[in-house]
Protein backbone atom coordinates (compact mmCIF):
# COMPACT_ATOMS: atom_id res chain seq x y z
CA UNK A 1 0.00 0.00 0.00
CA UNK A 2 1.18 3.43 -0.53
CA UNK A 3 0.87 5.31 2.67
CA UNK A 4 -1.01 8.60 2.59
CA UNK A 5 0.51 10.18 5.72
CA UNK A 6 -1.72 12.82 5.83
CA UNK A 7 -4.65 10.43 6.43
CA UNK A 8 -6.46 10.84 9.41
CA UNK A 9 -5.53 8.43 12.74
CA UNK A 10 -9.17 6.52 12.14
CA UNK A 11 -8.18 5.82 8.62
CA UNK A 12 -4.49 4.76 9.03
CA UNK A 13 -5.88 2.51 12.31
CA UNK A 14 -8.45 0.12 9.83
CA UNK A 15 -5.41 0.30 7.01
CA UNK A 16 -3.20 -1.71 9.65
CA UNK A 17 -6.23 -3.41 11.57
CA UNK A 18 -6.92 -5.01 7.57
CA UNK A 19 -3.64 -5.44 7.37
CA UNK A 20 -3.28 -3.34 4.45
CA UNK A 21 0.11 -1.54 5.66
CA UNK A 22 1.84 -2.71 8.56
CA UNK A 23 2.74 -0.84 11.81
CA UNK A 24 6.31 -0.80 11.25
CA UNK A 25 5.87 0.32 7.69
CA UNK A 26 3.63 3.37 9.11
CA UNK A 27 5.99 4.37 11.87
CA UNK A 28 8.71 4.44 9.27
CA UNK A 29 6.51 6.31 6.82
CA UNK A 30 6.47 9.10 9.45
CA UNK A 31 9.77 8.80 10.68
CA UNK A 32 10.69 9.68 7.11
CA UNK A 33 8.14 12.74 6.91
CA UNK A 34 10.10 13.83 10.08
CA UNK A 35 13.35 14.00 8.98
CA UNK A 36 12.36 15.31 5.82
CA UNK A 37 10.02 18.09 7.35
CA UNK A 38 10.29 18.92 10.34
CA UNK A 39 13.97 20.64 11.12
CA UNK A 40 12.66 24.03 9.58
CA UNK A 41 9.31 23.77 12.02
CA UNK A 42 10.95 22.34 15.05
CA UNK A 43 7.47 20.88 16.04
CA UNK A 44 8.46 17.80 17.38
CA UNK A 45 11.50 18.21 19.62
CA UNK A 46 12.14 14.27 21.15
CA UNK A 47 12.40 11.48 19.18
CA UNK A 48 12.12 8.08 20.44
CA UNK A 49 12.45 6.39 17.28
CA UNK A 50 14.35 3.01 17.81
CA UNK A 51 12.16 2.16 20.75
CA UNK A 52 9.03 3.46 18.31
CA UNK A 53 10.13 0.64 15.67
CA UNK A 54 10.33 -1.90 18.44
CA UNK A 55 6.82 -1.79 19.58
CA UNK A 56 5.70 -1.93 15.29
CA UNK A 57 7.39 -4.85 15.20
CA UNK A 58 5.50 -6.18 18.06
CA UNK A 59 2.35 -4.81 17.05
CA UNK A 60 2.71 -6.32 13.79
CA UNK A 61 3.42 -9.52 15.46
CA UNK A 62 0.57 -9.37 17.74
CA UNK A 63 -1.54 -8.97 14.41
CA UNK A 64 -0.30 -11.91 13.38
CA UNK A 65 -1.24 -14.01 15.98
CA UNK A 66 -4.86 -12.56 15.73
CA UNK A 67 -4.48 -10.51 18.41
CA UNK A 68 -5.98 -6.87 18.79
CA UNK A 69 -4.20 -4.25 21.10
CA UNK A 70 -7.21 -1.29 20.61
CA UNK A 71 -8.80 0.77 18.30
CA UNK A 72 -5.21 2.81 17.88
CA UNK A 73 -3.17 -0.88 16.92
CA UNK A 74 0.09 0.25 15.41
CA UNK A 75 -0.75 4.03 14.82
CA UNK A 76 1.80 6.33 15.82
CA UNK A 77 0.89 9.37 17.82
CA UNK A 78 2.66 12.36 19.69
CA UNK A 79 1.96 14.11 22.77
CA UNK A 80 2.95 17.49 24.07
CA UNK A 81 5.55 17.80 26.08
CA UNK A 82 3.67 18.87 29.20
CA UNK A 83 2.62 14.83 29.59
CA UNK A 84 4.48 12.65 31.80
CA UNK A 85 6.25 9.63 29.11
CA UNK A 86 8.00 6.83 30.94
CA UNK A 87 11.56 6.04 29.64
CA UNK A 88 11.08 9.59 27.74
CA UNK A 89 12.52 13.04 28.00
CA UNK A 90 9.94 15.18 29.56
CA UNK A 91 10.84 19.03 30.28
CA UNK A 92 7.47 21.09 29.56
CA UNK A 93 10.24 23.65 28.11
CA UNK A 94 11.89 24.54 31.78
CA UNK A 95 15.11 23.78 32.46
CA UNK A 96 14.19 23.08 36.20
CA UNK A 97 11.32 20.21 34.77
CA UNK A 98 13.78 18.90 32.48
CA UNK A 99 14.26 14.93 33.25
CA UNK A 100 13.06 11.14 32.04
CA UNK A 101 10.22 10.03 34.15
CA UNK A 102 9.83 6.78 35.17
CA UNK A 103 5.96 6.65 34.81
CA UNK A 104 3.32 7.23 32.20
CA UNK A 105 0.64 9.94 33.42
CA UNK A 106 -2.98 8.84 32.56
CA UNK A 107 -3.01 10.51 28.78
CA UNK A 108 0.01 8.55 27.66
CA UNK A 109 -0.94 5.46 29.83
CA UNK A 110 -4.68 4.85 27.77
CA UNK A 111 -3.26 5.93 24.48
CA UNK A 112 -0.93 3.18 25.43
CA UNK A 113 -3.11 0.20 26.56
CA UNK A 114 -4.84 1.59 23.23
CA UNK A 115 -2.25 0.09 20.68
CA UNK A 116 -0.92 3.78 19.77
CA UNK A 117 2.59 3.96 19.52
CA UNK A 118 4.61 7.52 20.76
CA UNK A 119 7.06 8.77 18.61
CA UNK A 120 8.12 11.62 20.29
CA UNK A 121 6.76 15.01 22.12
CA UNK A 122 5.97 18.17 20.82
CA UNK A 123 7.73 21.77 21.65
CA UNK A 124 5.69 24.14 24.15
CA UNK A 125 6.14 27.57 25.59
CA UNK A 126 7.99 27.64 28.85
CA UNK A 127 6.02 26.44 31.58
CA UNK A 128 2.91 26.39 29.21
CA UNK A 129 2.85 30.17 29.78
CA UNK A 130 1.48 31.89 26.33
CA UNK A 131 -1.58 31.42 24.46
CA UNK A 132 0.32 33.30 21.13
CA UNK A 133 3.69 31.24 21.22
CA UNK A 134 6.00 28.26 21.34
CA UNK A 135 9.54 28.78 22.44
CA UNK A 136 12.06 28.01 25.48
CA UNK A 137 15.43 28.08 26.07
CA UNK A 138 15.97 24.21 25.60
CA UNK A 139 14.50 23.75 22.34
CA UNK A 140 13.58 27.40 21.09
CA UNK A 141 11.33 28.13 19.02
CA UNK A 142 8.14 26.35 16.34
CA UNK A 143 7.59 27.79 13.18
CA UNK A 144 4.00 27.32 11.74
CA UNK A 145 3.83 25.13 8.72
CA UNK A 146 2.01 27.48 6.69
CA UNK A 147 4.48 30.08 7.24
CA UNK A 148 8.00 29.84 9.16
CA UNK A 149 8.12 33.18 9.86
CA UNK A 150 5.02 32.99 12.14
CA UNK A 151 3.85 31.48 15.31
CA UNK A 152 1.83 27.77 14.88
CA UNK A 153 -0.02 29.83 18.68
CA UNK A 154 0.77 28.37 21.72
CA UNK A 155 1.08 26.53 23.89
CA UNK A 156 0.68 23.70 22.51
CA UNK A 157 2.55 24.88 18.88
CA UNK A 158 4.14 21.76 18.58
CA UNK A 159 1.28 19.69 18.92
CA UNK A 160 -0.40 21.83 16.48
CA UNK A 161 2.43 22.19 13.98
CA UNK A 162 3.12 18.70 13.71
CA UNK A 163 -0.41 17.56 13.01
CA UNK A 164 -1.02 20.07 10.37
CA UNK A 165 2.44 19.10 8.81
CA UNK A 166 1.40 15.29 8.95
CA UNK A 167 4.67 14.45 11.36
CA UNK A 168 2.03 12.79 13.50
CA UNK A 169 -1.48 11.40 13.20
CA UNK A 170 -2.49 13.06 16.44
CA UNK A 171 -1.42 14.68 19.67
CA UNK A 172 -2.85 15.64 22.98
CA UNK A 173 -2.51 19.20 23.92
CA UNK A 174 -3.24 21.07 26.98
CA UNK A 175 -5.87 24.59 27.49
CA UNK A 176 -5.57 26.98 30.30
CA UNK A 177 -6.34 29.73 28.67
CA UNK A 178 -6.90 28.28 24.80
CA UNK A 179 -3.59 26.73 24.30
CA UNK A 180 -4.96 23.97 22.25
CA UNK A 181 -7.79 25.90 20.35
CA UNK A 182 -5.73 28.66 19.28
CA UNK A 183 -2.86 26.88 18.04
CA UNK A 184 -5.54 24.84 15.74
CA UNK A 185 -6.81 27.75 14.38
CA UNK A 186 -3.43 29.38 13.66
CA UNK A 187 -2.29 25.79 11.81
CA UNK A 188 -5.21 25.09 10.21
CA UNK A 189 -6.46 21.68 12.05
CA UNK A 190 -8.93 20.32 14.67
CA UNK A 191 -8.54 20.98 17.87
CA UNK A 192 -11.01 20.26 21.25
CA UNK A 193 -11.11 20.97 24.65
CA UNK A 194 -13.12 19.07 26.65
CA UNK A 195 -15.27 20.06 29.73
CA UNK A 196 -13.20 21.31 32.50
CA UNK A 197 -12.54 17.67 34.44
CA UNK A 198 -13.21 15.07 31.85
CA UNK A 199 -9.60 14.21 31.35
CA UNK A 200 -7.47 13.56 34.06
CA UNK A 201 -4.42 16.24 34.73
CA UNK A 202 -2.45 12.96 35.84
CA UNK A 203 1.08 13.89 34.76
CA UNK A 204 0.63 17.10 33.86
CA UNK A 205 3.68 19.01 34.04
CA UNK A 206 5.78 16.32 35.33
CA UNK A 207 8.62 17.23 38.26
CA UNK A 208 6.78 20.21 39.76
CA UNK A 209 7.23 19.70 43.38
CA UNK A 210 4.60 17.87 45.33
CA UNK A 211 2.11 21.19 45.74
CA UNK A 212 -1.94 21.12 45.27
CA UNK A 213 -2.26 21.27 41.33
CA UNK A 214 -4.65 23.88 39.33
CA UNK A 215 -7.40 22.30 40.01
CA UNK A 216 -9.75 24.73 38.05
CA UNK A 217 -10.01 25.90 34.43
CA UNK A 218 -7.17 23.63 33.00
CA UNK A 219 -8.12 20.58 30.40
CA UNK A 220 -6.74 18.05 28.14
CA UNK A 221 -7.95 16.83 24.54
CA UNK A 222 -6.86 16.35 21.16
CA UNK A 223 -5.35 17.81 18.22
CA UNK A 224 -6.38 16.24 14.82
CA UNK A 225 -6.72 15.93 11.17
CA UNK A 226 -10.24 14.83 11.55
CA UNK A 227 -13.30 15.06 13.82
CA UNK A 228 -13.32 11.77 13.91
CA UNK A 229 -10.60 11.72 15.35
CA UNK A 230 -11.05 14.12 17.97
CA UNK A 231 -13.98 11.48 18.75
CA UNK A 232 -11.89 8.67 18.73
CA UNK A 233 -9.16 9.68 20.87
CA UNK A 234 -11.49 11.70 23.75
CA UNK A 235 -13.29 8.39 24.03
CA UNK A 236 -10.00 6.82 25.28
CA UNK A 237 -8.53 9.51 27.71
CA UNK A 238 -11.78 10.86 29.09
CA UNK A 239 -13.17 9.21 32.46
CA UNK A 240 -11.95 8.91 36.01
CA UNK A 241 -8.38 7.23 36.38
CA UNK A 242 -8.46 6.97 40.14
CA UNK A 243 -5.23 9.54 40.30
CA UNK A 244 -7.36 12.90 39.73
CA UNK A 245 -10.33 13.38 42.09
CA UNK A 246 -11.70 15.86 40.07
CA UNK A 247 -12.77 13.60 36.88
CA UNK A 248 -16.31 13.07 37.42
CA UNK A 249 -17.67 9.83 36.47
CA UNK A 250 -20.06 11.12 33.88
CA UNK A 251 -20.57 8.47 31.39
CA UNK A 252 -19.06 9.41 27.82
CA UNK A 253 -21.71 9.32 25.34
CA UNK A 254 -21.58 8.00 21.44
CA UNK A 255 -20.79 10.48 19.33
CA UNK A 256 -24.28 11.10 17.61
CA UNK A 257 -25.48 11.61 14.13
CA UNK A 258 -26.45 15.13 13.50
CA UNK A 259 -28.06 16.41 10.48
CA UNK A 260 -27.82 20.58 9.93
CA UNK A 261 -31.75 20.93 9.63
CA UNK A 262 -31.61 19.80 13.38
CA UNK A 263 -29.64 22.13 14.65
CA UNK A 264 -29.74 25.53 16.34
CA UNK A 265 -26.59 27.99 16.24
CA UNK A 266 -25.84 30.90 18.29
CA UNK A 267 -23.57 33.03 16.10
CA UNK A 268 -21.30 35.84 17.48
CA UNK A 269 -18.81 37.43 14.89
CA UNK A 270 -17.14 38.43 18.07
CA UNK A 271 -17.51 38.67 21.78
CA UNK A 272 -17.66 41.53 24.12
CA UNK A 273 -17.09 43.75 21.37
CA UNK A 274 -13.48 42.76 20.68
CA UNK A 275 -11.67 43.72 17.65
CA UNK A 276 -11.71 40.61 14.86
CA UNK A 277 -9.94 41.07 11.99
CA UNK A 278 -12.02 41.49 9.22
CA UNK A 279 -11.03 38.49 6.89
CA UNK A 280 -11.92 36.77 10.05
CA UNK A 281 -15.33 38.12 10.71
CA UNK A 282 -15.75 37.62 6.92
CA UNK A 283 -15.28 34.11 7.11
CA UNK A 284 -17.27 33.81 10.26
CA UNK A 285 -20.25 35.14 8.19
CA UNK A 286 -19.69 32.92 5.45
CA UNK A 287 -19.50 30.00 7.79
CA UNK A 288 -23.19 30.98 8.99
CA UNK A 289 -24.14 31.13 5.92
CA UNK A 290 -23.22 27.96 4.69
CA UNK A 291 -24.59 26.52 7.83
CA UNK A 292 -27.70 28.25 6.96
CA UNK A 293 -28.10 26.92 3.46
CA UNK A 294 -27.53 23.64 4.63
CA UNK A 295 -30.97 24.02 7.01
CA UNK A 296 -29.08 24.60 10.17
CA UNK A 297 -31.06 27.91 12.32
CA UNK A 298 -28.26 30.45 12.48
CA UNK A 299 -29.41 33.51 14.59
CA UNK A 300 -27.07 36.38 16.40
CA UNK A 301 -29.09 36.44 19.85
CA UNK A 302 -27.81 38.40 22.89
CA UNK A 303 -24.71 36.97 24.65
CA UNK A 304 -24.50 36.67 28.41
CA UNK A 305 -21.11 38.31 28.04
CA UNK A 306 -22.12 42.02 28.16
CA UNK A 307 -18.92 42.63 30.12
CA UNK A 308 -16.49 40.25 29.24
CA UNK A 309 -13.40 42.02 30.06
CA UNK A 310 -14.53 42.04 33.75
CA UNK A 311 -15.21 37.90 33.05
CA UNK A 312 -11.52 37.81 31.56
CA UNK A 313 -10.30 40.07 34.59
CA UNK A 314 -11.78 37.46 37.15
CA UNK A 315 -10.40 34.59 34.83
CA UNK A 316 -6.80 35.88 35.16
CA UNK A 317 -7.39 36.59 39.04
CA UNK A 318 -8.27 33.03 39.36
CA UNK A 319 -5.25 31.66 37.50
CA UNK A 320 -3.00 33.81 39.77
CA UNK A 321 -4.68 32.69 42.96
CA UNK A 322 -4.08 29.33 42.00
CA UNK A 323 -0.92 29.63 40.71
CA UNK A 324 0.45 31.63 43.46
CA UNK A 325 -0.70 30.60 46.01
CA UNK A 326 2.01 29.08 47.08
CA UNK A 327 4.85 31.92 46.11
CA UNK A 328 4.43 34.92 47.86
CA UNK A 329 4.52 37.50 45.00
CA UNK A 330 6.93 40.67 46.75
CA UNK A 331 4.80 43.46 47.51
CA UNK A 332 1.90 41.86 47.10
CA UNK A 333 -0.45 40.86 49.84
CA UNK A 334 -1.46 37.80 50.29
CA UNK A 335 -4.68 35.94 48.87
CA UNK A 336 -7.30 35.54 51.55
CA UNK A 337 -9.55 32.35 52.14
CA UNK A 338 -12.40 34.56 51.40
CA UNK A 339 -11.36 36.52 48.40
CA UNK A 340 -10.84 32.77 46.73
CA UNK A 341 -14.19 32.08 47.73
CA UNK A 342 -15.62 35.21 46.34
CA UNK A 343 -14.12 34.36 42.86
CA UNK A 344 -15.64 31.38 42.50
CA UNK A 345 -18.89 32.53 43.65
CA UNK A 346 -18.28 35.50 40.21
CA UNK A 347 -17.60 32.47 38.50
CA UNK A 348 -20.58 30.50 39.37
CA UNK A 349 -22.66 33.51 37.83
CA UNK A 350 -20.79 33.52 35.02
CA UNK A 351 -21.11 29.81 34.17
CA UNK A 352 -24.62 29.45 35.22
CA UNK A 353 -26.05 31.97 32.94
CA UNK A 354 -24.24 30.66 29.98
CA UNK A 355 -25.49 27.13 30.73
CA UNK A 356 -29.34 29.22 30.74
CA UNK A 357 -28.20 30.35 27.28
CA UNK A 358 -27.31 26.70 26.15
CA UNK A 359 -31.23 25.61 27.28
CA UNK A 360 -32.02 27.75 24.06
CA UNK A 361 -28.91 26.57 21.80
CA UNK A 362 -27.04 23.48 20.56
CA UNK A 363 -23.88 25.61 20.02
CA UNK A 364 -22.43 28.96 19.97
CA UNK A 365 -20.30 29.73 16.89
CA UNK A 366 -17.48 32.43 17.46
CA UNK A 367 -14.12 33.23 16.53
CA UNK A 368 -11.33 31.19 17.79
CA UNK A 369 -9.13 34.84 18.33
CA UNK A 370 -9.09 38.45 17.07
CA UNK A 371 -6.19 37.19 14.19
CA UNK A 372 -4.47 34.55 12.57
CA UNK A 373 -0.79 33.27 12.95
CA UNK A 374 0.92 36.71 13.61
CA UNK A 375 4.78 36.91 13.11
CA UNK A 376 6.96 35.77 15.88
CA UNK A 377 8.07 38.62 18.12
CA UNK A 378 8.72 38.93 21.74
CA UNK A 379 6.15 37.49 24.48
CA UNK A 380 3.94 40.42 25.64
CA UNK A 381 5.24 42.51 21.99
CA UNK A 382 1.93 44.33 20.35
CA UNK A 383 0.99 42.93 17.16
CA UNK A 384 -0.75 44.18 14.55
CA UNK A 385 -4.80 43.49 13.58
CA UNK A 386 -5.99 44.65 10.28
CA UNK A 387 -3.12 47.51 10.86
CA UNK A 388 -3.67 48.64 14.35
CA UNK A 389 -1.43 47.73 17.16
CA UNK A 390 -3.11 45.52 19.40
CA UNK A 391 -2.22 44.25 22.98
CA UNK A 392 -0.56 40.48 22.88
CA UNK A 393 -2.80 39.16 25.68
CA UNK A 394 -5.74 39.56 23.43
CA UNK A 395 -4.79 37.02 21.25
CA UNK A 396 -6.72 34.14 23.66
CA UNK A 397 -10.04 37.00 24.23
CA UNK A 398 -12.11 34.56 22.65
CA UNK A 399 -11.18 30.98 24.31
CA UNK A 400 -9.90 31.87 28.14
CA UNK A 401 -13.74 32.90 28.78
CA UNK A 402 -14.49 29.25 28.23
CA UNK A 403 -12.14 27.48 30.49
CA UNK A 404 -13.52 29.81 33.05
CA UNK A 405 -16.74 28.05 32.93
CA UNK A 406 -15.66 24.89 31.72
CA UNK A 407 -17.65 24.70 28.95
CA UNK A 408 -16.48 22.05 26.17
CA UNK A 409 -15.30 24.29 22.81
CA UNK A 410 -14.20 23.09 19.72
CA UNK A 411 -11.85 24.49 16.75
CA UNK A 412 -12.41 23.36 13.29
CA UNK A 413 -10.80 24.59 10.08
CA UNK A 414 -12.71 26.95 7.83
CA UNK A 415 -10.73 28.97 4.90
CA UNK A 416 -7.97 31.01 5.14
CA UNK A 417 -6.86 34.73 5.11
CA UNK A 418 -5.47 37.17 2.13
CA UNK A 419 -2.25 36.01 3.06
CA UNK A 420 -3.13 32.14 2.82
CA UNK A 421 -2.99 31.74 6.53
CA UNK A 422 -5.74 29.15 8.31
CA UNK A 423 -9.01 30.84 9.94
CA UNK A 424 -11.00 28.22 12.03
CA UNK A 425 -13.82 28.41 13.78
CA UNK A 426 -14.91 28.17 17.11
CA UNK A 427 -17.86 25.95 18.70
CA UNK A 428 -18.93 26.10 22.30
CA UNK A 429 -21.74 23.94 23.54
CA UNK A 430 -23.12 23.34 27.35
CA UNK A 431 -21.51 21.41 30.31
CA UNK A 432 -21.09 18.16 29.88
CA UNK A 433 -22.41 18.32 26.33
CA UNK A 434 -18.82 16.95 24.91
CA UNK A 435 -19.97 14.48 22.15
CA UNK A 436 -23.18 16.28 21.29
CA UNK A 437 -20.54 18.91 20.73
CA UNK A 438 -18.59 16.67 18.19
CA UNK A 439 -21.74 15.56 16.77
CA UNK A 440 -22.07 19.10 15.67
CA UNK A 441 -18.65 19.36 14.60
CA UNK A 442 -18.67 16.65 12.70
CA UNK A 443 -21.75 17.57 10.66
CA UNK A 444 -20.87 21.26 10.80
CA UNK A 445 -17.43 20.00 8.80
CA UNK A 446 -19.12 18.19 6.45
CA UNK A 447 -20.25 21.32 5.21
CA UNK A 448 -17.33 23.08 5.57
CA UNK A 449 -15.06 20.44 3.71
CA UNK A 450 -11.61 18.48 4.92
CA UNK A 451 -8.19 19.09 6.53
CA UNK A 452 -6.18 20.93 3.53
CA UNK A 453 -2.45 20.52 3.66
CA UNK A 454 -0.12 23.00 3.88
CA UNK A 455 1.44 23.53 0.64
CA UNK A 456 5.42 23.13 2.16
CA UNK A 457 3.83 19.85 3.65
CA UNK A 458 1.71 18.34 0.83
CA UNK A 459 4.59 18.86 -1.42
CA UNK A 460 6.05 16.11 -0.31
CA UNK A 461 3.40 13.33 -0.10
Amino acid sequence: MNIDVTADATTLADAVRTRRVGALELVDAHLARIGALNGPLNAIVTLDAERARTRARAADAALARGQSWGPLHGVPFTLKDAHATAGVRTTSGFPPLDHVPTDDGTVAARLNAAGGILLGKTNVATMLGDPGQSSNPIFGRTNNPWDAARTPGGSSGGAAAAVAAALTPFDVGTDLAGSIRIPAHFCGVYGFKPTEHRVSLAGVLPGLPPVPSVRLMSCVGPLARSVDDLALVYSLIAGPDGRDTEVVPVPIDPVPRIEPKDLRIAFAPTLGGIPVATDIRAALERAAHALRSAGARVEAPSLPCSDLQQDLGSAGELIGMMTGAFQQMPGKAPQTLAQYLTALHRRDRTLLAWESFFEDWDVLMCPPSLTTAFPHCETGAPFAVDGRETIYWAVNAHTTLFNYTGHPALVLPYTRDRDGLPIGVQLVACRFGDSRLLGVARAAAAVFGPFVSPPQSSATR
